[in-house]
């Protein structure tokens, strides 16, 4: 069974990159192939490198984009951009677009754009979360707290802000009663005694006094320069990235994957559907997922494929995990024991690649991170616990789970650099340390070959476990404070 997962924008549209790296550069070589070709300038710099062109039809939820070569020049394939008229758009830090610009495509005909670009006055509307950490004074790990943050919210939110300490204080106590899934459109308070840690073992008081000095609370401006981080370059440019509008702003795609058809599928990490998408026409179903724990936060996480080319979700603080029958378009939803059941509970990850061997499917319970397993024969859970760190005693904090083809399954401890294998027969739990101390590995994948593939959300890496040799491999992200989420490997051997 293969399934790949894409990656992902945050927002309302879903992004999908296709990278080529053994047929050339996508820059036009040949004219005819081309269905709109030109080059970006600026007076600063001339022609422009790495700027990323942006093509929407009217009237299309579809959005198609690529990035400049060395000349500045940039083409769209012909089978990418039919007939019509377009509206374009670029993206280049610390630049806009000199006027509005548009492009008519007949058939058959190369259409052509010279794309002019200024220098932005407001370059902090501009900047992305890793050009903040990259240009606010402090110390690594005083913006390492921050990586916290950004799951949820920008930081320009923080550095526009105009907080004392006090006020702060009161932000972080009230953030720690919401949903991690909330927006300004749906918030969603916690329910019972449940609150969230979002201090996550640091000083929230430290922070606070921190985070105003370098805020709008002392003054009108900031004291510092703000800096961009450099535009893509040569092989990096050659790329194409589709984006395709989802139906309503509520949507928060989460996972997203592609099924053995073709079929785009998402999580809704703020409400109780299930999305999917036909990526020839950006038509997008949505499948009502069944309340099962009214009154608690709505919203799923992981998304996982089993073998028979079904989708799974962790049903978040519904306390259930769910599967998707796609003949019969109908949920088996599967809760933890009422015995179990707490305000906190939350099932977001669950690990099923492995099942078939012992129709058992691994599950993670955020609130005191104890690991369960679920025997689909019986439909009965089995709760093994939480696991602790046997240098530190703390406990493990487990994010991302992954099993291999025996079923063992492999804990990513998020609070720590720990990637902790648990046999699925003797249940007995063995420890490896990540080569980045605190490296925080978050979430991943095991390949064909049982290696665990995981991304070090604070180590700025992805790393590589091989259970033959008990051995780890670690490559840094280029560009600093990426954070990177989630990594697997594709079927040519390239790590994502």
């Amino acid at each position: 069974m293969e399934t790949r997962r894409f990656l992902l924008i945050a927002v309302t549209a879903l992004a999908v990159i296709f990278n080529q790296t053994t047929s050339g550069p996508l820059h036009a070589q040949t004219p005819a192939a081309s269905a709109l070709a030109g080059q970006v300038t600026s007076t600063e710099e001339g022609p422009m490198e790495g700027v990323v062109v942006s093509a929407k039809k009217d009237g299309s939820t579809i959005s198609v984009s690529v990035v400049t070569n060395a000349q500045g020049r940039f083409a769209f394939p012909a089978a990418r951009l039919g007939p019509g008229h377009y509206t374009l758009k670029a993206r280049a830090a610390g630049y806009e677009l000199d006027g509005a610009r548009a492009a008519d495509i007949a058939p058959g005909q190369e259409a052509k754009a010279e794309i002019k670009l200024k220098k932005v006055k407001n370059l902090a509307a501009h900047l992305t979360n890793a050009e903040w950490l990259l240009s606010i004074p402090g110390s690594d790990e005083q913006k390492n707290f921050l990586l916290n943050c950004t799951g949820c919210h920008t930081l320009e939110r923080i550095m526009k802000s105009t907080y004392d300490a006090d006020g702060f204080m009161d932000v972080i106590r009230r953030m720690s009663l919401y949903y991690p899934g909330s927006t300004p459109l749906k918030p969603q308070r916690l329910s019972g005694t449940a609150t969230r840690d979002v201090e996550r073992g640091g000083s929230g008081r430290k922070t606070a006094e921190w985070l105003a000095t370098i805020n709008l609370s002392q003054e009108p401006s900031w004291p510092f320069p703000l800096k961009t981080l450099p535009r893509l370059t040569g092989k990096s440019t050659h790329v194409i990235v589709t984006e395709y509008d989802l139906p309503n702003p509520l949507i928060q795609p989460h996972d997203v994957m592609l099924d053995r058809e073709g079929n785009v599928w998402y999580s809704d990490f703020g409400q109780m559907f299930l999305g999917k998408m036909d990526p020839k026409t950006g038509k997008v179903t949505q499948y009502p997922i069944p309340v099962v724990k009214p009154g608690w936060p709505e919203g799923t996480l992981d998304l996982e494929f089993d073998r028979d080319d079904n989708p799974w979700v962790g049903v978040m603080y519904q306390n259930a995990i769910a599967r998707f029958d796609k003949k019969t378009e109908k949920f088996q939803l599967w809760q933890t024991p009422k015995e179990w059941d707490t305000d906190g509970g939350q099932l977001g990850h669950l690990a099923i690649d492995g099942t078939p061997a012992d129709n058992k499917v691994w599950i993670k319970n955020s609130d005191v991170g104890n690991i369960y397993r679920l025997d689909l024969v019986t439909n009965k859970f089995e709760n093994l616990g939480n696991f602790k760190d046997p240098k530190t005693g703390k406990r493990i904090g487990t994010y991302g789970l992954h099993s291999d083809q025996q079923n063992n399954v492999y804990l990513l401890d998020f609070s720590a650099g720990n990637i902790v294998k648990i046999d699925a027969k003797t249940k007995n739990p063995t420890v490896y340390v990540t080569p980045t101390p605190d490296s925080r590995p978050r979430r991943g994948r095991v390949d064909p070959q049982d290696r665990v593939w995981f991304a070090e959300y604070q180590g700025n890496a992805i790393g590589m476990f091989d259970p033959k040799t008990e051995q780890m491999k670690e490559w840094k992200v280029p560009t600093p404070w990426s954070a990177p989420y989630d990594a697997l490997l594709d079927r040519n051997g390239d790590a994502w």
